[in-house]
């Protein structure tokens, strides 16, 4: 009989064996910032491994967030981070911010005199 089907615990990989023992990313990445990889990221990731492998092959299709990275490769979100920004260091993911927090100050004022202007009517 396989041991590790009868102990669940047999497949669990500690967090820190991933990372490498590190536990804060390379760079600050938001959770709702969104990855993408292109089909030759995804190829060379395959070197990189299996983690980081899945992690492209997820990006690659369309646009994910951190959030969603954690969640289809059901790893601790503190993992994903430190993974993730290691591949945009790696030129793996090609990371896509918010925009600046200036251009978000203009939208909203844009939007409440839209606001402003429909409570008029």
């Amino acid at each position: 009989m396989d041991r590790r089907r009868e102990d669940p615990r047999g497949a669990l990989v500690r967090p820190y064996a991933v990372t490498r023992g590190r536990t804060e990313p390379r760079q600050a990445i938001a959770l709702e910032a969104v990855m993408t990889a292109s089909p030759t990221a995804v190829a060379e990731s395959r070197f990189a491994g299996h983690d980081k492998h899945r992690i492209a092959t997820i990006c690659e299709g369309r646009p994910q967030s951190l959030a969603e990275i954690a969640a289809y490769t059901r790893m601790p979100l503190g993992v994903a981070r430190v993974l993730v920004a290691d591949m945009v260091a790696e030129g793996l993911l090609t990371l896509h911010t918010a925009a600046p927090a200036e251009a978000y100050e203009e939208r909203m004022k844009l939007l409440e005199r839209v606001l402003s202007g429909l409570r008029r009517l």
